[in-house]
Formats: C-alpha cells, structure tokens, sequence
C-alpha cells in the first residue's frame, strides 16, 4: 500500500554507502529527505546527487538530514560516488542506501511493476521529526528533480507548523502568507499578526510572513 500524508514512515535498518542505518535512530531529532534512484551510474541521478552534497549547508540549517537509495551494492555506490565526485565537482556528503533485497523498496512503495518490475522509481519522501510523511513526489526516469522545490516545500512546512498559515502558490520564503481560514477570532489575530493583514475576500487574507 502506497504511503500517504501524515503515515509513519517505516522504519528499517539497511546497509549504505556510510555502514549500516536504522532509519528513525539516523534521523533522531531531524527533518529527513528519503530519495530513491533506478541504478547507480545513470546521468540524471548522477546531476542530482552532486547538487544534494553542493546543498549541504541549505538543508543542514533546516535541520534536515538527506539520505539517497538504490538498488546496486555498497560497493557499487562507493564506486558510483567517486564519478559524482570527479563529475560534479563536489564530495558527497550524505548514505546512499544499498537495497539490493528491495525490502526499502517494498516498504515505501518505490517499485511501479508498469514503470519497471525490478527497479525503483524515483520518489521523494520528507518526513518531520515525527517520523511523519509531509511529502511525497514520484518523477520520471528522464526528469531530474528541483531541489530548490523541495527546499521551498521544507520552508512551507516548518513555517507552517508553528504560524497559523498556509503559503500560497509560488510562494518563496519571505513572501506573504495566508491566514488560515479556521482562525476568525479577530483579537488572537492580532496578538498573531502584529503587522495586520489584508482581506482580499473574508477566506482570504493575506499578512506578512510572521517568523520576518
């Protein structure tokens, strides 16, 4: 069964390119990006895994910890690492997963038998220091993820979770944001938004990102 929005995400213990991981004991007290590749040594994964380790610092001051996944052996993927090194122009910095037994695979529903029966398609997870699913994304084999995307996504949610908010479309950190509906009581509001709001239309108003 395909994971859904606010499941747990299940936990595991596989061997990687760093030893081996338990997964909810790795992330401890972190935000956590789970992303799977179809092989080692394929081109679009190869650009994405050098941007991941290029992108250390922007997901480490979001408290987020980046764990990659495929199919192939630790010995594969240690080997894979020195091309994304010399190619890319980087060190990579995160485990990358060695599910050769798909159990990883299985248990987050990466393997789409229409797309390929044997290798993992190219999903995302975010997942909060809950161990709670926030996001989920599938891409095609031929389309290299937006990393920036997901960082705005991880921006979105952390905001999100401490303001009553929610964050319109294209927003970008430091945007305005949107009070959320349920939130009438007009006196909390303004102990809330101490920049006051606009009301485009009574559901929606629109206020100053207040963590700014």
């Amino acid at each position: 069964m395909a994971l859904r929005l606010g499941d747990i995400a299940p936990d595991f213990e596989q061997d990687s390119s760093e030893g081996p991981i338990r997964l909810h004991e790795w992330l401890g007290a972190s935000w956590g990006v789970l992303f799977s590749h179809p092989a080692d040594f394929t081109p679009v994964c190869t650009t994405e895994l050098g941007l991941t380790a290029k992108l250390k610092g922007d997901f480490a001051k979001r408290n987020v910890k980046v764990i990659a996944l495929s199919v192939d052996s630790v010995a594969s993927h240690r080997e894979w690492i020195k091309d994304i090194d010399g190619t890319q122009g980087t060190t990579v910095n995160f485990p990358i997963i060695a599910d050769g037994d798909r159990k990883v695979s299985e248990l987050y529903d990466m393997i789409h038998p229409n797309a390929n029966e044997t290798l993992t398609v190219r999903s995302l997870f975010v997942i909060d220091p809950k161990k709670k699913v926030r996001l989920t994304i599938t891409y095609p084999a031929s389309t290299g993820r937006n990393f920036n995307e997901i960082l705005r996504v991880i921006d979105s949610l952390q905001l999100t979770d401490n303001h009553s908010v929610a964050t319109p479309g294209n927003w970008q950190d430091g945007d305005d944001v949107v009070i959320v509906p349920s939130l009438k009581d007009e006196d909390v509001i303004k102990q809330k938004f101490p920049k006051g709001y606009k009301a485009v239309r009574p559901y929606l108003r629109l206020t100053p990102q207040p963590n700014k």
